[in-house]
């Protein structure tokens, strides 16, 4: 009578940090990097991951930029800067051909050059002005009622399901009164962000984002709020 064999792969069972499901056999695992870890998406997640802030490790040059500090910024600034002068230099011999197609010369008039009409200036966007309150406490309020109107709460929500609760400290910016500056803080990951409360509809803007504490001041490591399961940001309840 034939023996059964047992057959056994060495493939080691992987699940997806967002969904949590243990991929198939030949279902491919996309790495990516959230929070200063190291998390696996299955193919499904991978929209899903991006939209909460994760970044592929496949595209994480930036990231390995920064971390080399000084050596990686000054690399990024001179590509930078490259591309900038080389945008330049097309646009200035584009301009000497069009002046040469019309017969006019660098050295005319300046002031006959500037007397020639443009075309018209675009329409601004109106600016969404509110009386900014005097109160800090009532900042705050304001501040946090804008950023849980935002798209950011998923992000927090997201990254939160990852790394747990964060610390959350809300301030007003003594140098520029209208601006509310609120930073979300992990153990491996953090976020700064900031609302302008005479501009409310420019909406909140994300100033930074990091993955060591250090890198935050000691006023802005100090927790006065505190942040929901969905992502939303409320102020602490101080201790009875």
């Amino acid at each position: 009578m034939a023996r059964t064999r047992d057959i056994r792969t060495n493939q080691q069972d992987i699940s997806c940090d967002v969904c949590g499901r243990t991929l198939l056999r030949g279902e491919r695992a996309e790495p990516f990097l959230a929070g200063g870890a190291r998390r696996q998406v299955c193919e499904l997640c991978t929209a899903r991951a991006q939209h909460e802030g994760w970044i592929r490790e496949s595209g994480a040059d930036e990231l390995t930029l920064r971390s080399s500090r000084h050596e990686g910024r000054t690399r990024l600034v001179d590509r930078l800067r490259s591309r900038r002068e080389r945008a330049r230099e097309v646009a200035d011999a584009q301009a000497a051909q069009e002046l040469a197609e019309t017969g006019e010369h660098f050295d005319s008039p300046p002031a006959a050059r500037a007397a020639e009409p443009g075309p018209p200036e675009p329409p601004r966007r109106p600016r969404h002005v509110r009386a900014v309150p005097t109160n800090a406490e009532l900042k705050m309020e304001r501040a946090l009622e804008v950023f849980n109107s935002s798209d950011h709460v998923r992000t927090v929500g997201g990254v939160a399901r990852s790394l747990g609760p964060p610390a959350v400290s809300v301030r007003p910016l003594a140098e520029r009164p209208s601006v509310v500056a609120i930073a979300v803080m992990w153990e491996l990951s953090w976020y700064r962000f900031e609302v302008d409360l005479s501009d409310e509809g420019s909406g909140v803007r994300r100033e930074g984002q990091g993955a060591e504490l250090g890198a935050l001041t000691a006023e802005e490591q100090v927790a006065n709020a505190a942040a929901d399961e969905r992502g939303g940001l409320h102020r602490a309840t101080p201790a009875a």
